[in-house]
Parts: structure tokens; sequence; C-alpha cells
């Protein structure tokens, strides 16, 4: 490979946010352990990325700065490359992260007391975005047989039919599930809301992460009313730069993007950093090789994953992994309560993940693993989990 996914960097005294709450649960890890909890991957970032930012150190000012022409043509571009979407540069807006936008968004399409509808389990600042805005959580589960999930269309139909059903809350592919929906329960599902009135944001953070036998579909491609969905996307996870907190809401509708606006204003919410803007528009325009060699990278790592559970650890049922590096995994048969599942991954196998629990109650009882890492990484992370299953 061209490009090294095999070195790891040591991020326990950076003010890494997974390394550290690994440290918070467990004192006592031992020197060596890596967290595969948080959805940041444990890979170099992509060199075209940092010498392309320190060429713009030695020459730019580091003063106020927004999204340039040249910043958008590298979005419209990509989106139009990657996922044959065509969309228009007033569309973008540039916020500091999709969960930031996700709390302005809710607050700004909704009114206090509407219901916001999730698809359980499912990412879990949706929950936080809905709640901290005095809106209703309306759960939708998830159907969970045969080892796979799929949608439950008459349950979301009923759901969405309720007057105070206002907004969907949509996750693509889905986090943690894993699943790339197909463009036909994408249109069932855009059907649904536009007969009831529900306005959609369709959360693609992880677009680019698809695994090979699955495409990814924007929603709004294949949307009644493609105008009316609003997309979350940005350059995040696809290129590790997390902190960067750079991203792209696509706001066609300019009555959506006024109201989004006036709340923005409200809080005084600006721009992403500079360094922020050219990292994405770096990532767009040098950065599809070093995508490509990560993504061979995590369908190894899953099919190794894959192999080794089902070879060593046969109670643990790996969900097929569609999208995204996180992998979902159904420890139900160990029998143990969410708390017991909890000190066995931190306290006997020193595995840092994040908790089924986390992501609802549909959740309990199921471990997602960040394959964003070396493989010898996971090698050690999934010997480590058979010696405290065994014990």
């Amino acid at each position: 490979m061209r490009y090294d996914f095999e070195t790891l960097v040591d991020r326990s005294h950076c003010g890494s946010g997974k390394w550290d709450g690994m440290k918070e649960k467990n004192p006592d890890v031992r020197v060596g352990i890596v967290p595969l909890s948080v959805a940041d991957m444990e890979f170099k970032n992509p060199p075209e990325v940092v010498e392309g930012l320190k060429a713009y150190l030695d020459t730019h000012i580091l003063g106020y700065t927004s999204p340039t022409e040249e910043y958008k043509a590298a979005v419209c571009q990509w989106m139009k490359d990657q996922h044959s979407w065509d969309i228009q540069p007033e569309w973008i807006c540039c916020t500091h992260g999709v969960v930031t936008a996700l709390f302005m968004l809710v607050s700004a399409l909704t009114q206090p007391g509407d219901g916001v509808i999730i698809l359980t389990p499912v990412y879990y600042p949706f929950y936080m975005a809905t709640k901290a805005n005095g809106r209703k959580v309306k759960g939708c589960p998830l159907v969970y047989r045969d080892n796979t999930y799929t949608i439950d269309f008459d349950l979301l139909d009923k759901i969405a039919a309720e007057d105070d059903s206002k907004l969907m809350i949509f996750c693509s592919p889905h986090n943690p599930v894993g699943r790339v929906w197909t463009p036909e329960e994408l249109k069932r599902v855009a059907e649904i809301c536009q007969k009831h009135g529900v306005k959609v944001i369709s959360d693609e953070i992880h677009f680019d992460l698809v695994m090979p036998g699955h495409k990814h579909t924007v929603f709004s491609t294949v949307a009644p009313d493609p105008e009316d969905i609003i997309v979350c996307t940005a350059p995040s996870k696809t290129f590790n730069l997390a902190a960067m907190q750079t991203s792209n809401i696509i706001i066609p509708k300019a009555e959506d993007r006024e109201k989004f606006a006036a709340v923005r204003g409200a809080y005084a919410d600006h721009d992403p950093s500079a360094l922020g803007l050219e990292a994405c528009r770096l990532a767009y325009t040098h950065c599809k090789p070093w995508m490509e060699e990560m993504l061979q990278v995590i369908a190894g790592n899953y099919e190794f994953a894959k192999a080794f559970i089902q070879e060593r650890l046969p109670e643990i049922k790996v969900v097929p992994l569609e999208g995204t590096y996180l992998l979902w995994l159904d420890c139900t048969a160990l029998g143990k309560t969410a708390e017991e599942l909890e000190e066995l991954m931190v306290q006997k196998a020193q595995l840092f993940l994040d908790e089924g629990y986390l992501f609802g109650d549909e959740g309990k009882g199921f471990e997602r693993v960040n394959l964003a890492c070396p493989q010898w990484v996971l090698k050690d992370a999934l010997e480590r989990l058979e010696k405290a299953v065994r014990s």
C-alpha cells in the first residue's frame, strides 16, 4: 500500500477524548491498550492534508475566514463524483459539526412539545438533540431478526401519522447497526414522511464508508420532494478530521436555511475555523486515493474480526457490516445485564468500546467496536475478549 495504516500514534497525552475516557473508566489500564470506542480513527492523517495545512500556514493569515468559492466547489464536486448528487453552492451551510447542526436544526424546524421520530437503536446525540430542545423522542425500533436489521414501515407510518410527529432524524448509513439502506427502503421512508408532513433530516456523515458489495444512496436523490430533505455531511469520519470541526449541512430550501440561520445567529455561531475549512478542501480534492486504501483496511479488519469471533467466540453474533467502520456485536447470548457486560469489557478484558445501551434500550446486550485501527491492535483486543469470556 502507498499509505501507512500500521503505525499507531500514542494519543494518551494529547487530549484525546477516547483515550482520556479509557483512563477514567479504568485507571489501572495496561500500557499499550488502545480504546476502540468513539468514532475517530487510530490511523495517521492523510499526508496530503498534513502537508497542505503546513503550506497554508506559510502563506495565510489566521484571521476571520469564511468558506471560499473554491471550498464550496470542492464540496459540490465531491458530492457529484462520489454520490451522483448535484448540489448548489448556496445550499451548503458550514457548521462546527453534524451534532451541533442537529441541535440547532431541531430548534429551528420544530416547536416545544413536537415529536421527533428516530429509528432505534441509534446514535445517542439524536436523543440528546431532541430532549435538550424540549421535544419528544418518538422511537420506532428497527426489526432485528435473523441477525439483520430492517425498518418496520407499518409502525413508522403509524407514528408519522400522529399529530405531534413533525420531524424525523434519519441515520444513513445507520450507526450503530451498520446498515446501508437500499434505494427502495429510502424511498418508502420518504413517501411515508411526505404523506404525513414530517420533515426529514438525514445524517449521512458515514456516507463514504461503505463496504464492498454495497452502495450508499443519498436520501434526497430518491425522495419525492428532494428539496425538502436536509442532509448532514462532513469529511471528519472519512478522513479522520474530527478535531477540525467542519461539517457541510446541505439545505436546499431557502426557507429552511433562513430558519437555521436565525437559530445560529441567536447563539452567535460562526463558520468553522480557517484550518478546518482548508482541511476539508484538501481532503476532497487530494485524498481519494488515501480513502480507497483506508476502506480496504477497514474491510480487511471486518473480515478478520468476523472470522475470529465465529471461530473462537461463537456465542457472540457479528451483525453484518455494510457501512461505517463500526462493528455491532450481539452479546446477548452471554446472559449478562448491561452493567455486567460493561464490567466484563472494561475490567476483565480491558476493552473500551461503546456500550450498546448508549444507543437506547434496544442496544442493551450489544457492543460497538471501532474497526479503524491497525489490524494488530484489533487482534490484541479480540484475544483479550476471548480470554475474558472463557474465564
